[in-house]
């Protein structure tokens, strides 16, 4: 008896409907939920922001990915950490308004995170458990170290603070299969 599977049903079958990314949720910077589940088909790159490091000029990068791919379904997610030399130590509304005003951020803002240690945000706990860094090592080292996650869920990169957003285009542009 001949395979009745289309080619549609084979790529649903691939996106593994139960990958633990899409179980995951956060907080938005306004306190609404944000659940993963709909981010299921999308590319997303996570960011460790913070609005008073050598690094924040890379929202402008940031957001500019954001506008170039967003219609071919890639999200920028920015989690705001203070967990790195105090360098982001306003209020939800004062680092909605910094990164609004300053950088135009429209792509979702989540609330201020930690990103290591026992309190760490369970995204980043899943992502770096996915993307290990040199030597196996999960901690986030700095501000601006970037993950990014491909449609059907899995963390395919991982890059330093010191990389310009600009210089991961083509991963992206992979990811999405363009």
């Amino acid at each position: 008896m001949a395979d009745s599977t289309t080619p549609a049903d084979a790529a649903q079958k691939q996106e593994q409907p139960s990958a633990p990314f899409y179980k995951l949720s956060a907080k938005t910077i306004g306190g609404e939920d944000y659940p993963f589940e709909q981010l299921r088909g999308k590319v997303v790159l996570i960011v460790n922001v913070a609005s008073k490091c050598g690094f924040t000029p890379q929202y402008k990068a940031l957001e500019e990915l954001y506008e170039k791919h967003q219609a071919d379904g890639l999200v920028v997610l920015g989690f705001p950490s203070n967990q790195f030399m105090s360098q982001e130590p306003g209020s939800a509304k004062e680092i909605q308004d910094f990164c609004r005003l300053t950088y135009g951020v429209t792509f979702p803002v989540m609330e201020k995170s930690d990103v290591n240690g026992d309190n760490a945000n369970p995204v980043f706990k899943h992502i770096k458990a996915a993307k290990p860094g040199l030597l196996g090592l999960t901690r986030v080292k700095w501000n601006f170290e970037k993950f990014l996650v491909d449609r059907r869920g899995a963390v395919v990169g991982r890059w330093a603070s010191t990389t310009d957003p600009k210089s991961i285009d083509a991963a992206i542009r992979q990811a999405l299969g363009k």
